[in-house]
């Protein structure tokens, strides 16, 4: 999985298409990520106690990272990933339009 936590995505598919965010947390086992801001739904609780408050709250859910694209803040532009090996070893993520790196 090319997108990690703190890059910024923008979100190609679903009823927040054209948003830009930043990735919260990645779970790549699953392929699905938790974006600020994106993907909200409504969920109803139930009262545990004097901690938990009762009644319908939004939660951001996680979303399929083939919904999403790694948008570059070097170009402004959404881009796909490419890794490549710099002289000292390290392997490093790119971006495809212009050609720097992103980590």
């Amino acid at each position: 999985m090319k997108i990690r936590k703190d890059d910024t995505v923008l979100v190609i598919t679903g009823k927040d298409r054209g948003k830009k965010a930043k990735v919260r947390f990645a779970f790549p086992k699953e392929k699905m990520l938790i974006i600020e801001g994106v993907n909200f739904v409504k969920k109803h609780s139930k009262a545990k106690g004097a901690a938990k408050q009762a009644g319908i709250i939004d939660i951001e859910e996680p979303m399929h990272i083939s919904k999403v694209m790694f948008y570059c803040t070097k170009c402004n532009k959404p881009a796909r990933l490419g890794s490549r090996t710099l002289e000292d070893g390290r392997s490093v993520r790119y971006c495809r339009n212009c050609g720097e790196v992103t980590d």
